[in-house]
């Protein structure tokens, strides 16, 4: 396995909520997800202990463009960074503005809070990259896996017999069980479930989550993956074919996750990292607009 360290960005103040990896390479340092940018002074600390300074990263390796994983890419790319990219989420980070403002529907008042700020990226630092397309970085070759189901844009990078996973492979932190995020406005079950073959057919011996960690029991974990996207997608459904609010559906799927992550053995402590990682109200308008486009026949 590659030289691979893990950087705990401690995203609002939690250990394990959200991480950066960091690839050592013989052309340089190679990182992979950025974080928020409220977290960028954390991703300086976790770069200094490998004795790196931010404006060391030339390249930058992103696996979607959602404020928690590419945040603080702008200002990487301030330092002379090259991002890597998925085609669909390029013109979001030269432009940023409809990002933010489609992230502000939900969040409102917290974004800064949550997300710090957003910057332009110059045209010319960012680089699409397409499916299966191989990045050699020094002496180590980066494979781009497209991934849709979470988010249209999303892309897992294989190193080696590693995958650099995103959220395609969900959330797990410590020993609790694995969750899928269900974000607005790209959630697809379907592509989702391929997007997990897809993994498997790489016949990794591990899996890296932004959320958090190193999975080695690969195929049980998407698996069980995949067991859960089915339970929570049918869940919502039971919901919206009833009519219920989505507003009322988010105080019912918070009871219902915490009952489960507790059954699971997961603290209270714990899953409240969970809901920092993976906010529940989140799963539900993501959800809820899957079946919506559903049953108007605009999904396939």
């Amino acid at each position: 396995m590659a030289d691979i360290r893990i950087l705990d960005l401690r995203f609002q103040g939690a250990s394990e909520a959200i991480a950066s990896f960091l690839v050592e390479t013989d052309a340089g340092p190679v990182l992979i997800e950025t974080g928020p940018d409220s977290t960028f002074a954390n991703l300086e600390k976790e770069l200094a202990k490998f004795g790196y300074l931010p404006e060391d990263i030339k390249h930058v390796l992103l696996t979607h463009i959602h404020f928690d994983h590419a945040g603080a890419a702008w200002r990487l790319a301030k330092g002379g960074a090259k991002i890597f990219v998925h085609p669909a989420g390029a013109v979001h980070l030269v432009n940023p503005e409809r990002l933010w403002n489609s992230a502000s529907q939900n969040y409102g008042d917290d974004m800064e809070k949550l997300w710090g700020q957003s910057g332009s990226i110059p045209s010319d630092q960012v680089i699409e990259v397409e499916d299966e397309a191989v990045l050699d970085i020094g002496n180590c070759r980066f494979k781009a896996i497209h991934t849709p189901g979470h988010a249209v844009h999303h892309i897992a990078w294989k190193l080696g017999e590693s995958i650099f996973t995103g959220d395609i492979a969900g959330v797990k932190i410590e020993n609790g069980p694995v969750v899928p995020p269900c974000p607005p406005p790209d959630i697809h079950i379907e592509a989702w479930k391929s997007s997990l073959g897809k993994i498997k057919a790489e016949k990794p011996s591990f899996l890296f989550l932004t959320h958090f960690g190193i999975i080695e029991n690969v195929d049980w974990h998407l698996d069980s993956l995949s067991y859960i996207l089915d339970d929570w997608s049918e869940w919502m459904k039971s919901r919206f074919d009833q009519g219920v609010p989505q507003a009322d559906a988010v105080t019912d799927f918070i009871s219902y996750t915490r009952h489960f992550l507790a059954a699971q053995g997961c603290s209270e402590a714990l899953i409240e990292v969970y809901e920092k990682a993976n906010p529940s109200f989140m799963s539900v308008a993501g959800l809820y607009r899957y079946w919506k486009l559903k049953q108007e026949g605009r999904l396939r």
